[in-house]
């Protein structure tokens, strides 16, 4: 094992002590940071049977068409609300999905975009990762303009906006599993694009392919502060703290180019004998400074 590996474990551990003592007060666990500055602004708690269409939207997908997204398709068929849960499911159709001649693997990813977005606040899911050497699940944050071909002009800054990734689960076969990792992404994805790791936390107390966990993040004018379970994981303000509204995206990824799988920082390649999975969501929540 690397040092590095070591510390990572050794406050992985630590964090579960920690929580083992949070559980036991009479705030309950796990909690959202500094509450009393904090109220509910927005949620989903994907009640009912069906996916609230004034909350999400298909991202770059719909139910009609389907989008090449890395190594799968992205269709929204593959999200569905059941048991009081949100499904996204990833699944291999061999003639394609409903036979639309497309073969491959399936997934998606939904977004707020155009219905919800927000600078500043506490962003937080609950949720079960998806089983899968070369997928990843995803709660993560953009702004509008980072769609823009001409967003990232402005280089070394994240103040006109960036990526926040909450957490991507990319670790289920690796050397270190039950491991996820919070990332920031700024200059947009084209030439000027940079990103800074913040964190690789192990999640120990509960095992995050078969249990709940919730994943939070604080982001306010001094940059960003990640929670895994009520947790601290992690802090940075690389790039200056995001000044603009952001949409929330949910997804899951396969590794790979053109719809074709491949080895990627998840692992893999998916195969078509690679089992089907979900990532499973109870509930995302948005909280506002009062």
């Amino acid at each position: 094992m690397k040092l590095q590996d070591f510390f990572s474990l050794f406050k992985g551990v630590l964090a579960v002590l920690l929580a083992g003592v949070l559980s036991l007060s009479p705030f309950g666990f796990p909690r959202i940071p500094h509450e009393k500055k904090l109220e509910l602004v927005w949620a989903d708690e994907f009640d009912g049977d069906t996916l609230d269409n004034t909350k999400w939207e298909g991202c770059y997908c719909n139910a009609t068409d389907i989008y090449k997204r890395r190594g799968s398709y992205w269709n929204t068929d593959m999200a569905s609300v059941t048991d009081g849960a949100l499904h996204i499911r990833t699944a291999y159709y061999p003639d394609g999905y409903n036979g639309n001649g497309e073969p491959g693997w399936y997934t998606c990813g939904l977004d707020t975009n155009g219905r919800f977005a927000q600078t500043y606040g506490y962003f937080e899911t609950r949720c079960i990762l998806p089983k899968g050497n070369g997928l990843w699940a995803a709660f993560w944050l953009i702004p509008d303009s980072m769609n823009s071909r001409d967003f990232g002009t402005k280089e070394n800054s994240g103040e006109d906006g960036a990526e926040l990734d909450v957490f991507e689960s990319a670790f289920f076969d690796s050397k270190t599993p039950r491991r996820v990792s919070s990332n920031i992404h700024i200059d947009g994805w084209g030439p000027y694009h940079k990103s800074a790791n913040v964190c690789k936390p192990f999640v120990l107390f509960n095992n995050p392919y078969e249990d709940y966990n919730t994943y939070g993040m604080e982001w306010n004018e001094s940059g960003y502060t990640f929670y895994i379970n009520g947790i601290k994981t992690g802090h940075t303000d690389f790039g200056g703290a995001s000044q603009v509204p952001e949409y929330l995206i949910l997804s899951v990824e396969v590794g790979g180019k053109d719809a074709i799988p491949a080895k990627d920082w998840a692992g893999g390649p998916l195969t078509p004998d690679s089992a089907t999975t979900d990532f499973i969501v109870d509930y995302v929540r948005v909280y506002q400074y009062r």
